[in-house]
């Protein structure tokens, strides 16, 4: 009986540095990407994060997200709706890695098509993570009041998930402006930052 409960604390400790693992990989790969790609090949700074598939660091950026999306498969929540959260992260994390975003310099059609379907899947795959921390991970067990760290996590959460939306409906406004408007603010590569 004691082996039993070992061996599920063991598999809940396992799970929840996979958790640990995620999000630091997460925060780490804009990082990851533009120091690699600065030290080891001498490059500057992308216009956006995806843009580094179509450098020396394009294995990295497609490995970490196919890292990220087999952990979110594996996702299991407290209902099956997080389930379904946690397979289309999935879904739409392989597909940001799959069709890289369209090359700056003369892209074929078929590359502005790619970069179309890609840009579709990083903006499912960030509203999904929106999902996640604006009502998934800020949920309470019913009938228990959310402790004091609850409490400050949540706080933490809503305001990373609200950053996310927020961030997602600038970069949207940015590439409608007219390009006499959007050119001048494209020098500060806003989608990156």
């Amino acid at each position: 009986m004691i082996e039993a409960l070992r061996s599920n604390n063991d598999l809940i400790i396992s799970y929840f540095t996979l958790r640990k693992t995620l999000g630091l990989l997460g925060i780490l790969l804009p990082f990851v990407l533009v120091f690699g790609n600065w030290i080891i090949f001498r490059d500057g700074l992308e216009n956006s994060i995806s843009s580094y598939y179509h450098t020396g660091m394009g294995d990295v950026f497609v490995g970490i997200l196919f890292a990220m999306g087999l952990f979110l498969f594996s996702y299991k929540g407290y209902t099956r709706w997080d389930d379904y959260a946690g397979d289309l992260a999935c879904l739409f994390a392989m597909g940001v890695a799959l069709f890289p975003t369209t090359p700056e310099n003369s892209p074929s059609d078929v590359a502005r098509i790619f970069g179309q379907i890609h840009l579709a899947f990083a903006a499912l795959l960030f509203l999904t993570f929106a999902y996640f921390a604006l009502f998934l991970f800020t949920k309470t067990h019913p009938g228990r009041e959310p402790t004091r760290r609850k409490r400050q996590r949540n706080l933490v959460y809503k305001a990373c998930g609200a950053a996310i939306v927020l961030c997602i409906g600038l970069i949207v406004i940015v590439n409608l402006l007219p390009s006499e408007i959007a050119s001048p603010i494209h020098v500060y590569k806003p989608v990156f930052l």
